[in-house]
């Protein structure tokens, strides 16, 4: 290279660098994977705005060729990034359901593109068709891993059971995926034949696994007696993964198989902190300077100036069937494991992302004259908008409230603690609290194990909470606040109910309520004093507007025929069996059928129509003189029944 363009060359490469980054962060910032950003990067410095007066000022011949080399070793670098995350025992415990999903979300799309490819193939340049309608079929199955695992990370969904299912399911769907993607390019590199030498991939795998991967195994060893990851130990991973590459090469299956099947068989077991030193190293080079080269050589050939009215019915094709064929395919094998809608759309679109990965797919393509230069521009799109839709999508199907519920789930399960029936009581200050808790109490004793959750939200001004501005005097209202709180789980314990105590500082009380409720999804929340602003939260709410009499030995609940009579009955039920008390139901000279269906259910022959006594506890579900508790059904399905007091 002439001096010049030497200058050139670390020109180009520091506006690439700046213009990734900067991207890559905007991206963040709008909760999308930097990946978005810095693949736009790459786009912005092609043809498509600027036609060849930027890229062929900051990137002239001898550059490009130059900047094609470095993407290629940053290519290499990548999939074996990516052979060495995928871990195979993320499937243990899961393996029925992941293989499921990835079968679902490879064999769907694969049809669905096959057969849209056969379509695009009579209006673009396409001379062999086959190969070109097993790639696009190839490419619409692919699920891009590493992007899939940074969406899990930056959502905290690692320690849920969707995060881990789509960690194996990921997996599963990568290594069908390349092997597919194998068979594809070699038939591709033959013209539609598939050469003699591609008989040595197998072999060749089963000497990278039998024999190469018990050699790797000794730089554990070599690992730990030198206590760190040393130039030696970096230099052998080097060296096999450019020989490995370089074999995949001559056979006819290109590079990045090479790089990603020796990524597969580095040692895991034992390995950990080799792993990750290893990554760490090569993930700097590789995301910091080369990825982003690539990311532009791919953008040089992206240029959607040139599309037109066919061209967007060509994506808009090519939109659906990426999308729902990944999606449905996913959501059935999911589905078919019983998984339920919301987790099994999460993991659908979680499936769907493509990423990085669909571009080297792309590229590999291309660069073999499979993919025609056109339809690599829409497809391009393609991988971007599937990418860019899945945090979107992810917080209304699988929010956050749930992401957090399912962690603690799958926490408590690990510990061996099983699931409570739970009474939420959000507990009033003064001398009402006592009574509300005694209350939420008795809603709960009679289950076996039950927890009765004690919560206090103490009110302040957001604007209050900086130095100097009183915050010593909130801070004391909390400490007497956990201090009562302690106070009163106490007697709950004593009857046999759990009773964690918390309180949170609060500006909106009621969204904190909610947010509670979100949380730990209680099966009743007993509220002191009326909230209909909580309404409508999710559980079954009891609200306690009148002090109960003391000593009361007899419930009365007013019921209409409606979801609140019907848990108003519960709720008395409940409340009658804790203390042995009679349970009158007033629901009129008939009562209507759903309340004496009720009734027979709790297996209860409450008296109806009967005048309550002065010392009597009433329930109702509305207005009504003399109520002490407020009762407004739960949206979710009731809780098993209490049965009668023999």
């Amino acid at each position: 290279m002439s001096a010049h363009a030497v200058g050139q060359l670390m020109l180009g490469l520091a506006s690439i660098i700046v213009l990734a980054r900067v991207l890559g962060l905007a991206a963040r910032k709008l909760g999308q994977p930097p990946v978005i950003g810095e693949i736009l990067a790459g786009i912005l410095m092609g043809p498509t705005l600027f036609g060849a007066a930027v890229s062929g000022w900051l990137f002239p011949t001898e550059v490009r060729t130059a900047l094609a080399g470095l993407a290629n070793v940053g290519l290499v670098l990548f999939m074996f990034i990516v052979g060495y995350e995928v871990d195979l025992a993320a499937v243990r415990g899961r393996r029925r359901a992941a293989v499921s999903v990835s079968v679902g979300s490879v064999v769907l799309p694969l049809g669905l593109g096959t057969g849209l490819a056969f379509w695009l193939a009579g209006h673009h340049d396409v001379t062999d068709v086959a190969p070109f309608a097993l790639f696009m079929g190839a490419a619409m199955s692919v699920t891009a891993f590493p992007v899939l695992a940074r969406i899990l990370a930056d959502r905290g969904m690692l320690r849920t059971e969707v995060g881990g299912l789509a960690l194996a399911s990921g997996a599963v769907d990568d290594v069908v995926a390349w092997t597919l993607l194998a068979g594809v390019v070699a038939l591709g590199a033959g013209g539609g034949e598939v050469p003699w030498q591609v008989l040595l991939a197998l072999p060749y795998v089963l000497v990278m696994f039998l024999v190469v991967r018990p050699l790797l195994r000794r730089l554990v060893a070599a690992r730990e007696r030198a206590g760190r990851l040393t130039p030696d130990i970096l230099a052998v991973i080097l060296i096999g993964l450019l020989l490995s590459c370089w074999f995949t090469e001559a056979i006819g299956v290109h590079a990045i198989f090479g790089a990603f099947l020796f990524g597969a068989v580095m040692p895991r077991l034992g390995g950990e902190a080799l792993r990750h030193e290893t990554l760490e190293r090569l993930e700097q080079l590789s995301v910091l300077v080369l990825l982003p080269v690539f990311f532009v050589i791919a953008g040089l050939r992206v240029d959607l100036s040139t599309v037109d009215g066919r061209g967007l019915i060509d994506l808009a094709l090519i939109l659906a069937v990426a999308i729902t064929g990944k999606f449905l395919g996913a959501y059935a094998g999911a589905r078919l494991n019983r998984i339920d809608a919301r987790r099994s759309g999460a993991l659908a679109t979680l499936m769907n992302t493509r990423g990085l990965t669909e571009i080297v797919i792309l590229t590999v393509g291309l660069q073999l004259g499979i993919l025609p230069a056109d339809l690599f521009s829409l497809m391009v799109v393609m991988a971007l908008v599937t990418t860019a839709m899945a945090g979107p999508l992810l917080a209304v199907v699988y929010p956050r409230r749930m992401v957090e519920q399912d962690a603690a789930d799958l926490r408590k399960a690990a510990l061996g603690v099983p699931e409570a029936y739970r009474v939420l009581v959000v507990v009033p200050p003064g001398a009402a609290a006592a009574p509300v808790v005694e209350l939420a109490t008795d809603l709960a004793v009679r289950r076996e194990p039950a927890e009765v959750l004690l919560s206090r939200v103490v009110p302040y001004e957001q604007s209050r909470i900086e130095v100097g501005s009183g915050l010593s005097g909130d801070l004391l209202a909390m400490t007497a606040s956990m201090a009562e709180l302690h106070r009163l789980a106490g007697p709950v314990r004593e009857r046999g109910p759990a009773a964690p105590v918390f309180a949170r500082f609060s500006a909106d009380p009621a969204a904190e309520v909610r947010a509670q409720i979100d949380v730990a999804r209680p099966d009743t929340v007993v509220l002191g004093g009326d909230h209909p602003e909580l309404a409508g939260a999710g559980p079954r709410l009891v609200t306690v507007i009148a002090p109960p009499p003391a000593g009361w030995d007899t419930v009365v609940v007013r019921a209409g025929d409606d979801a609140d009579g019907e848990a108003a009955v519960r709720v008395g039920a409940d409340l009658a069996a804790a203390r042995d008390a009679v349970l009158v139901v007033d629901a009129g000279p008939r009562p209507p059928r759903r309340i004496v269906t009720v009734l027979d259910e709790l297996g209860w022959a409450g008296a109806a129509g009967r005048a309550a006594p002065p010392s009597a506890l009433v329930v109702a579900t509305g207005p009504a003189a003399g109520a002490h508790l407020l009762v407004r059904a739960r949206t979710e399905a009731p809780a098993a029944p209490v049965p009668a007091p023999a």
